[in-house]
């Protein structure tokens, strides 16, 4: 991550800890939430890429980063750490393989598809391989807006910079031993493809541990369903592995609304897997600002921000939520309007409290369309 992030992020957390406006958020109108992450330049490798959204990208995704990544049959995103946050991942399209080191030299290695789930704690080692004959793409998403892919710590960066010297010591081998690694890093590498099935570690069988960070989430059964969509939730209650972060796949129905909300624990960060949704932010002090989604842009809530996600297209749009805590929250407007007596709604509204016996009187998450009213 550059010296500036840092900073950036510093000056984030002062303001954080003292109840300080962040800037961005506290002029007069609202920034923007939405980022066209397919559409950007990105690492590229042949067939295969990294785009990512950090603060860099979009200045208001302060809590939470991601990535697109697709890798070409052969190719392997390096054996690598992060520093500084925790990788929630899930696979659109492919097949891929990940190994896995954690701080008591257990090794993991899990094969994913489709609609499967890892996470990775912060400063675990791991690499993912691309399986099969066909291309993987897959979304990684970060529990921190100024963490960087591009500054990950990659072991042929690491291994390139030490002096021979010191590689021979470490090791037991001769320094020469080590003429001809790559002098930097190398980020994607390229290989035979590998094998159908995984193959144990140099350790030994041993130290292998059970698999903790995988879940298939979209092999079960939806969270919730709803007249005008559906919705897949994952969360340290039953992914404990993954504290710091919670997933949501989200469908709607042409039409249909994720109903006014908001989220008092977590930012939220929305990757469009596909379709058209318009996005709404409430900010206080009259800010209301409208942004629209298609396949391939990410949308971006702070903590605590009023929001609703509408489908204004003819199919069905599918998004990829994510949160930076493990315990998911959320307040939704028909269970705060159901949740207070009529006499007292009547005093906000100007309304009679007959009226308010026509409302929902429970929480609807999920409005179904009405036809009349989809846009095109």
């Amino acid at each position: 991550m550059p010296e500036n992030s840092f900073q950036s992020k510093a000056t984030a957390d002062y303001l954080f800890r003292n109840n300080t406006p962040d800037p961005l958020l506290s002029g007069p109108a609202l920034p923007t939430f939405k980022f066209a992450l397919e559409a950007s330049a990105g690492r590229v490798d042949s067939g295969s890429f990294g785009k990512e959204a950090t603060v860099e990208q979009l200045p208001i995704s302060k809590g939470i980063a991601g990535v697109s990544m697709r890798l070409e049959p052969g190719v392997t995103r390096e054996l690598h750490w992060h520093a500084t946050a925790a990788e929630w991942a899930m696979v659109l399209a492919g097949r891929c393989r990940t190994t896995l080191v954690d701080p008591h030299g257990n090794s993991e290695t899990d094969d994913f598809e489709p609609g499967d789930v890892w996470y990775f704690p912060r400063g675990h080692a791991h690499s993912i391989e691309c399986l099969g004959d066909e291309p993987v793409h897959f979304i990684l998403i970060f529990d921190n807006g100024y963490f960087s892919e591009f500054g990950t710590f990659s072991i042929t960066d690491w291994l390139g910079h030490v002096p021979k010297e010191l590689l021979a010591k470490n090791f037991g081998l001769p320094a020469d031993a080590f003429v001809g690694i790559p002098a930097g890093e190398v980020y994607f590498t390229h290989g035979p493809r590998p094998p159908a099935s995984p193959m144990p570690p140099l350790q030994g069988a041993g130290h292998t541990c059970a698999t903790r960070h995988k879940y298939r989430l979209l092999a079960e059964e939806p969270h919730s369903v709803h007249n005008g969509g559906r919705e897949w939730r994952l969360g340290a209650d039953k992914f404990p592995i993954s504290q710091t972060m919670t997933g949501v796949v989200l469908d709607l129905e042409p039409g249909a609304l994720r109903e006014l909300h908001w989220h008092p624990t977590s930012d939220e960060w929305q990757y469009v897997v596909s379709g058209d949704v318009s996005v709404t932010m409430f900010g206080s002090h009259g800010r209301f600002r409208t942004e629209s989604l298609s396949g391939g842009d990410v949308g971006y809530i702070p903590q605590g921000y009023g929001h609703s996600i509408e489908n204004v297209g003819a199919t069905t749009a599918r998004m990829l939520i994510a949160f930076n805590t493990g315990a998911y929250a959320a307040i939704d407007l028909s269970q705060w309007i159901a949740g207070n007596p009529a006499y007292l709604l009547a005093d906000h509204f100007g309304k009679p409290p007959e009226f308010f016996d026509g409302l929902p009187k429970q929480d609807v998450f999920i409005a179904p369309g009405s036809p009349g009213l989809t846009k095109p």
